[in-house]
């Protein structure tokens, strides 16, 4: 078995490398890697991206344009954890920019159909805590957003 983790394939409609510069535009040490080509086999246009490489946060990602088959759907996601909401906020704006469609608790469709959570690292240790009445209500408010507010949470939590 590999040693090396794994990679994410994430099939798209002909953007593979719109995406992947999308990506890496975003996240700060994000890089571009080998782009395949499609050869005069195809089944795409001889020349045309087949495949990009790509890496965001130290996750390996290949692009791959298989055509227009298979969509992204809410199944899968990517967590984003963000130490303040600085950080929630940039990669909330980042990601629902140019048609991306905010959604509830946290989560969010990026303009590629890919979904998001941009969840802040204190939020697991918030509603996990052992006194029951401060989880319910930090989960209630967490119910009651799209972006997570941290001030919000913490205030809930505390029984503000």
């Amino acid at each position: 078995m590999t040693t090396d983790g794994f990679t994410t394939c994430l099939w798209f409609d002909g953007q593979a490398e719109e995406a992947a510069n999308y990506y890496v535009s975003i996240f700060k040490d994000g890089k571009l890697g080998r782009i395949g080509r499609y050869t005069e086999a195809g089944p795409g246009p001889a020349g045309s991206v087949l495949a990009v490489e790509f890496e965001i946060n130290g996750q390996r990602f290949v692009g791959l344009n298989g055509g227009p088959q298979f969509t992204f759907s809410e199944a899968i996601s990517f967590q984003i954890g963000c130490a303040d909401q600085a950080e929630v906020d940039y990669y909330w704006a980042k990601l629902t920019e140019n048609g991306g469609q905010e959604g509830p608790c946290g989560w969010l469709k990026d303009r590629y159909g890919v979904s998001w959570q941009v969840v802040p690292t204190l939020l697991l240790d918030l509603v996990s805590d052992p006194d029951p009445e401060k989880a319910v209500r930090t989960t209630q408010a967490m119910f009651a957003m799209g972006k997570l507010d941290i001030a919000a949470l913490q205030k809930a939590y505390d029984g503000g």
